[in-house]
């Protein structure tokens, strides 16, 4: 594949989540504490779990290995970056959940597999061939350095959040909730999706690459309506939720 039809690739790859950016927030991804069985039929949260998160590593590592580019430094750094935090999504995180007897629709399943599968294909390709280019003075670059401190940020508010809910979640019977407190959830109900979307923020402007940079609207056009999802789901249940918390952003959404 050459860079111009790669580019177009991408461009389509972003154009499509921007079109169905509308949808979602009006549909509700049955999955979670939004569970249905509305949506046919069913599988195990965990195995769904693993399923559709691995792809964005696997295939990432094989398309970034097998590409015909300079594997210098810079290049390692973004991969060692991108592979972190999916060993984790796949890997890891699955296997502590702790109400993993919980059911995902297939259809959510197939759907984020597919998701994860062409986003890892597109960040391994453009890293493994076309970001040969780097130049020496990149890791000195401001674009880099401020990209990485977010990525950094991201990462760590992403999994400081999910510790807090899955130690929540000890003291909880199945299917129970209680209103999380203290750090960012002070100011917003999801700071695992704002650590997230500061992470893939971070990342594209770190790789100051098209394909990063096209992940990182799908994970605002995916997790934006996921944490407005979330915190009507909150304000519903809890008399008493603070009402000067916001959804995503701290005293702006």
């Amino acid at each position: 594949m050459d860079i111009y039809l790669f580019t177009r690739l991408v461009v389509c790859w972003a154009l499509f989540a921007v079109l169905l950016f509308p949808l979602l927030l009006k549909v509700t991804a049955p999955y979670g504490r939004h569970a249905t069985m509305k949506w046919g039929p069913v599988m195990n949260n965990r195995a769904a779990w693993v399923i559709m998160e691995a792809p964005a590593l696997l295939v990432f590592v094989f398309v970034f290995l097998t590409g015909n580019g300079q594997k210098n430094t810079l290049n390692l750094v973004f991969f060692l970056a991108w592979v972190v935090h999916y060993t984790h999504r796949s890997f890891v995180y699955p296997f502590r959940i702790r109400n993993h007897r919980r059911k995902m629709p297939v259809v959510v399943m197939l759907m984020a597999f597919f998701f994860n599968l062409v986003n890892g294909f597109l960040n391994g390709w453009y890293l493994g061939n076309a970001a040969a280019y780097a130049f020496p003075g990149w890791l000195f670059d401001v674009r880099f350095l401020a990209g990485a401190a977010l990525f950094a940020g991201g990462l760590s508010l992403n999994w400081w959040a999910d510790n807090r809910l899955l130690k929540l979640r000890k003291v909880l019977q199945p299917g129970e909730y209680i209103i999380p407190r203290g750090g960012m959830y002070r100011y917003v109900s999801c700071p695992n999706f704002l650590g997230e979307i500061v992470e893939w923020g971070g990342f594209a402007l770190m790789t100051w690459s098209p394909a990063a940079l096209s992940f990182f609207v799908w994970t605002v056009v995916n997790l934006l309506p996921r944490a407005l999802d979330h915190h009507r789901w909150y304000r519903r249940k809890f008399a008493d939720y603070p009402s000067d918390r916001k959804a995503l952003v701290p005293f702006v959404l």
